[in-house]
């Protein structure tokens, strides 16, 4: 069962590096200056890297199953969505990419999930 949340814990990890690859790749791309990633992951998910950083955390309520305080364990997956989602993490990253890219940001915003990924939306 250990080895299973390992396995678990190190896919969520090879995702997040996946997405930040993606990311890369098209930065590379002198032709996508001023222009929103919508390819791979990020076109179901605004944020996948800090999606899988946040899933990452149920890991630690697996491993926690059995222990008397266990319930504890929730704590991390929490704190860390509180923190992403309305504290430190997406709400400075979408500003900034709204003051960079603007108009393309905008619609990216309203065609695709912000954290949790799922299919985009026509651009209204």
């Amino acid at each position: 069962m250990v080895r299973g949340r390992h396995r678990d814990v190190a896919g969520q990890r090879r995702r997040r590096g996946h997405a930040d690859r993606q990311l890369a790749d098209f930065r590379a791309n002198p032709a996508s200056k001023g222009k929103t990633c919508r390819a791979g992951l990020w076109r179901y998910s605004r944020h996948p890297n800090y999606f899988f950083e946040w899933l990452h955390w149920f890991a630690y309520v697996l491993l926690a199953i059995g222990s008397p305080i266990a319930w504890l364990a929730w704590a991390g997956p929490v704190v860390m969505y509180v923190f992403l989602r309305w504290i430190s993490g997406i709400p400075y990253t979408e500003a900034q990419a709204l003051r960079t890219r603007g108009e393309d940001y905008a619609r990216y915003q309203r065609s695709t999930p912000m954290l949790i990924p799922w299919f985009p939306k026509e651009d209204r």
